[in-house]
């Protein structure tokens, strides 16, 4: 695996996180996920695999077993990215569900379960060998209740991406969905500044480029 720098996370939701985990933050593209070593990093940066979960899965893995994994990833990050793009800038309707079919497909694989625990218990005790740790939980009166989700293959390294995914099209309005406007930018985001103002990935990325450029232009202009 390629090292690279860590992953970018800069779109305010996990699911368009992972639509953006393949980028040009400078002047060459990164793919975060272009294999399976990348994809469990990122999910580890991402928080959405607990870390013993994923060494165990490494350790399990049959040769190529995670890397056909992150190609499947990268298949739906990409389909995923076209629905976003067709629909970003309004509200989603229920008009849009057949196009979602895949993800529900994925989502319909999950085997999550409730487990019933101690409040102040943050061991992460699984309920069964097949068992992993927490994905939620509620706490109240001294118990929580918490989600569990059964890590049986690599292949259940696509659901927390799934729900991610879920999560973006239920919670959020489609309205404040936006592209950068950097002009070799590929990142989105939800933009929840007041007025709705935000244009840029970063500041510190594309904004500072724009001021560059701009800066670079008065120069030119005031010669």
């Amino acid at each position: 695996m390629v090292q690279h720098a860590p992953a970018l996370f800069l779109a305010d939701t996990p699911g368009l996180d992972f639509l953006n985990s393949i980028a040009t933050p400078v002047d060459t593209r990164i793919d975060w996920i272009e294999d399976g070593e990348g994809l469990l990093a990122w999910l580890e940066q991402a928080g959405l695999v607990p870390p013993r979960t994923l060494a165990e899965l490494r350790e399990q893995a049959m040769p190529g077993e995670l890397d056909a994994v992150a190609a499947q990833a990268r298949g739906l990050r990409e389909t995923f990215r076209t629905f976003v793009q067709e629909h970003r800038g309004a509200p989603l309707t229920a008009e849009a569900l057949p196009e979602l079919a895949p993800l529900n497909r994925l989502l319909a694989r999950d085997e999550g379960f409730l487990q019933l625990g101690v409040a102040e218990d943050t061991t992460g005790d699984t309920a069964g060998d097949a068992a992993g740790d927490a994905a939620g939980d509620r706490a109240t009166a001294g118990l929580r209740i918490r989600t569990m989700r059964r890590w049986r293959s690599p292949d259940s390294l696509l659901l927390p991406i799934g729900e991610a995914l879920a999560g973006l099209v239920s919670e959020e309005d489609f309205t404040d969905v936006k592209a950068c406007e950097g002009p070799a930018c590929t990142l989105m985001f939800v933009d929840r500044t007041r007025g709705r103002v935000r244009r840029w990935c970063s500041m510190a990325i594309c904004g500072n480029r724009a001021k560059q450029a701009a800066h670079r232009s008065r120069l030119k202009n005031s010669g």
